[in-house]
């Protein structure tokens, strides 16, 4: 019998998309809305929420409606920054505690010249007790996602 998935509280706008499991019981959620990183960024103690409101910002700008003069012109717009958007991205435990933070490239798909970011509370190193959590996000995305290249102050 498969684990049951924690069950994360609600934040205004509803629930996270839940992204894939991990193991000891660890979920990676998606961070969808600003009051979502916003919350993250309080419990982190980072700075999630202005990247988030900065890639967001930016996906919002390059929407091109098909018609852009008609009351119809913002239909697409959210689909079109769910794919233009990087994945923002939050690891929790059973209880629904944060235990660590990533950014993704859009779709999830590697293009090359994307910084992937996966950080702890207050910009902690995450890997030394998220390492097979990470790696399992990797393995979801088909992305290598280790420490050198992921970890921004690693370096």
């Amino acid at each position: 019998m498969r684990a049951r998935r924690p069950r994360i509280a609600p934040i205004r706008m509803g629930e996270m998309q839940y992204v894939c499991d991990a193991p000891k019981g660890k979920t990676w959620f998606r961070i969808e809305t600003e009051g979502e990183a916003a919350q993250e960024s309080r419990l982190m103690r980072h700075t999630v929420e202005k990247y988030f409101c900065r890639e967001r910002e930016k996906a919002v700008q390059s929407w091109r409606p098909e018609q852009p003069n008609a009351i119809e012109r913002d239909i697409g717009l959210e689909a079109h920054v769910q794919r233009e958007m990087p994945l923002f991205l939050t690891l929790r435990d059973r209880e629904g505690n944060p235990l660590a933070t990533a950014m993704l490239p859009p779709g999830g798909k590697d293009g090359g010249g994307f910084r992937i970011i996966i950080v702890a509370a207050c910009n902690a190193d995450p890997y030394p007790e998220q390492d097979a959590a990470i790696a399992a996000l990797g393995a979801h995305f088909g992305l290598t996602l280790d420490r050198h290249r992921c970890f921004p102050y690693g370096r």
